[in-house]
């Protein structure tokens, strides 16, 4: 069976009380879970910015986006690190158009 390797695009947000080692180790731990099941276009720190709601007491958040290519399967299992890792506020992953 041929694997499905479609392109995607990711944002998540951490929490902005973290420090510069445990932000830049964050990053770094899900780009190189990414880069083990598929291929990473482009990798854009936007820093801190405000939220548009609160959430957990925080006004403010570290947002990181990164497009990326990698099979269907790959996503799933991404997502349940996103979840169980301390330090992530929120994140989504949608597939992009070809």
């Amino acid at each position: 069976m041929e694997k499905i390797i479609n392109k995607y695009e990711t944002i998540f947000i951490l929490n902005p009380n973290l420090s510069e080692e445990e932000t830049s180790a964050l990053v770094e731990k899900f780009k190189s879970l990414i880069e083990s099941a598929g291929e990473i276009e482009n990798v854009d720190e936007w820093g801190k910015r405000r939220l548009a709601y609160e959430i957990d007491d925080l006004k403010e958040g570290y947002y990181v986006y990164i497009t990326f290519s990698a099979e269907t399967s790959f996503i799933k299992e991404m997502e349940r690190i996103f979840k169980i890792t301390d330090g992530i506020l929120r994140h989504i992953v949608v597939r992009r158009e070809k």
